[in-house]
């Protein structure tokens, strides 16, 4: 599912207005974006959480041609699904 079907599933769900559903996916999806930037950790209990790892900078090299390469640090979310969402998945 993308962004646009998640859009329309909300409209025919809650008889909404493609607009209204697309106004509050994004309003949602922001909200989580600006905790994570923020440095929260964002918890939907029974769905999961939201976090941002920090990754440090290290040497690497490249396969191919075997040049060192200095890799940055970076910063990646992670998602940790929910146990309701294990169960319901394996059940």
């Amino acid at each position: 599912m993308n962004k646009s079907e998640l859009i329309k599933t909300l409209s025919e769900l809650k008889n909404l207005h493609v607009d209204e559903a697309s106004v509050i996916v994004g309003a949602f999806i922001d909200s989580i974006k600006e905790a994570l930037v923020r440095g929260d950790r964002v918890e939907i209990r029974g769905f999961g959480s939201f976090k941002i790892k920090d990754y440090k900078g290290y040497q690497g090299r490249n396969p191919k041609t075997g040049d060192v390469v200095k890799v940055s640090p970076k910063k990646l979310p992670f998602f940790r699904p929910g146990k309701e969402l294990k169960d319901f998945l394996n059940t």
